[in-house]
């Protein structure tokens, strides 16, 4: 499913999403395509499930016009001893 299609559908609201396929670009995540998991009725319960996703399922609100992720490269190697 296409993002402006889960726009269409559920205008101003969270969803929870399955990445199905996407490209980079510079330093962004471009989504091309979904798979809708679920509507997410509120704020609160939006973090929750965020802080819950792994790999590809994300939670993201159809408010936004474009479905970009930001990719962070890591600053610093942590932990390591010598």
């Amino acid at each position: 499913m296409k993002w402006q299609e889960v726009r269409e559908i559920y205008p101003d609201q969270y969803v929870l999403l399955s990445i199905v396929d996407s490209h980079l670009m510079d330093s962004h995540k471009v989504v091309d395509e979904v798979a809708l998991i679920r509507p997410i009725d509120s704020a609160q319960e939006a973090t929750s499930e965020l802080l819950r996703s792994k790999g590809n399922t994300v939670v993201y609100h159809t408010s936004n016009e474009k479905f970009i992720i930001e990719m962070r490269k890591p600053s610093a190697l942590r932990g390591i001893t010598r």
